[in-house]
């Protein structure tokens, strides 16, 4: 294999591990935002305690594993899309509203729900370094992990409409 191989198979490695990193960091975020909108807790305490000691864990039921080398989080990515879904929290809640379907109003949705849109709403909304397309398939990809059934689809039907009526065709 050539020099040239090797040096574009680590560009896409280190990519491929950036992007990973988000993606939990994306998942860890919508845990983050559930906790704080089911139970109440703090921004503070719960960013410090992802930071301590749940990012890059997996958790099965009330255990959790380190898992650090199988799912590295970007932890400043993570802290990004909380404190910018609780910051802008006025304007997005109302855009999720008016994007759900007729008749469903945001409190009406599932808490983990809720905490996805935020999540994706934010990232369209506040993050021009990460292209809509991407945001909406990556948290499509975390409904998925939490949802079987219709949830998918309402993350990916909301999140494209909000997409669209921002940015124009995404």
């Amino acid at each position: 294999m050539s020099e040239a191989s090797n040096t574009s198979d680590e560009k896409a490695g280190k990519v491929s591990e950036r992007h990973q990193a988000r993606s939990n960091a994306r998942l860890a975020a919508v845990q983050a935002l559930y906790q704080m909108d089911v139970g109440g807790a703090d921004i503070g305490d719960v960013i410090a305690e992802f930071r301590a000691a749940r990012l890059g864990r997996a958790y099965d039921g009330d255990t959790a594993e380190e898992l650090a080398e199988d799912l590295p989080a970007d932890a400043d990515f993570f802290e990004s899309i909380v404190r910018g879904v609780v910051e802008r929290q006025g304007d997005i809640d109302p855009s999720i509203d008016g994007a759900l379907a007729k008749g469903w109003r945001l409190p009406r949705l599932d808490a983990t729900l809720r905490a996805i849109l935020r999540a994706g709403t934010f990232e369209i909304y506040g993050r021009s370094d990460v292209p809509p397309k991407a945001v909406i398939n990556e948290y499509v990809t975390v409904a998925k992990a939490f949802f079987e059934k219709d949830e998918p689809r309402v993350v990916n039907a909301v999140l494209d409409r909000l997409a669209r009526e921002l940015l124009g065709d995404v």
